[in-house]
């Protein structure tokens, strides 16, 4: 079996703190074991302590209002998990289960505190591994819900396509109209005055193959530009599930809690007083 810190050195958390430190926050850890279904921590439960994997898979995981399970991922040895409700005092934000026969590391809140009175230093390495986390949790939810579709479009477009949204935004206004209204009776009139030199007489091929070629090419940016419409719909529609999703599981996590705190409100209130011993003389 590995030493504690050892197994404290492999862990993210942990990874930037010295041996000495190592081994003195080793020394506050908890040997617990788990059997395979058991569960660890459940989701609305006060939390006030971290676990580290010494051996087994831990799976974390949340319940939709469908009662679905949304497993948020499998912690292998080596990794930590709650260590949340330990920094914030608050209660957990998932549940835990144990996949196989496992056995964890047990880390205090107290313990914790302890330790970094006696190395206040390695509490600037704990901020810096907590900072790296919260970066790569920002660069993932910049691309979840949390985004805007017209700028995540903008910068997938192509100089093609971008003229193909011009040319197909100006080819449905008015101003497109009115040109080419004048341009056909321009044309035509010309064609019909008497006297002077007809570059195209009737019945006007010349304008019926130039009228051909501009409605060909503009049918071809307007299907283009339709094409990136429908994937930014798509996007759009994404989004919204996205959205629909992680609000529905608000609401579904705002009911466990209100549920875990009337139970335990109720437990309390069944509980017998407390018997009180009087002195007699």
């Amino acid at each position: 079996m590995e030493a504690a810190d050892t197994i404290l050195s492999q862990s993210s958390l942990f990874k930037l703190l010295d041996p000495s430190e190592l081994q003195d926050l080793s020394r506050g850890l908890e040997r617990s074991r788990y059997s395979a279904g058991e569960k660890v921590f459940s989701f609305g439960e006060p939390g006030d302590s971290l676990y580290v994997v010494i051996q087994g898979r831990i799976e974390l995981f949340v319940k939709d209002t469908t009662g679905s399970k949304i497993v948020l991922t499998v912690c292998e040895p080596g990794e930590v998990f709650g260590e949340l409700s330990l920094f914030d005092g608050g209660s957990r934000t998932a549940s835990a289960i144990a996949l196989e026969d496992a056995e964890l590391f047990i880390l205090g809140r107290s313990e914790l505190l302890g330790f970094l009175r006696q190395h206040p230093d390695a509490a600037l390495d704990l901020l810096a591994t907590m900072g790296q986390r919260i970066r790569s949790t920002d660069e993932i939810l910049r691309h979840r819900v949390a985004r805007n579709i017209n700028e995540e479009m903008e910068m997938k477009s192509t100089l093609f396509g971008k003229v193909s949204d011009l040319i197909s935004e100006f080819s449905g206004s008015l101003p497109f109209l009115i040109i080419n209204t004048v341009w056909f009776v321009t044309w035509i009139v010309w064609n019909l005055i008497p006297g002077i030199h007809h570059f195209d007489p009737y019945p006007f091929g010349f304008l019926t193959m130039t009228v051909s070629l501009e409605a060909i090419f503009l049918s071809i940016f307007v299907l283009i530009s339709q094409n990136r419409q429908a994937a930014k719909d798509r996007l759009r529609a994404d989004a919204e599930y996205e959205v629909n999703l992680k609000a529905e599981l608000e609401v579904s996590h705002l009911h466990e809690k209100v549920d875990f705190l009337t139970e335990e409100v109720l437990a309390r209130m069944q509980r017998p007083p407390k018997a009180t011993l009087r002195e007699t003389r």
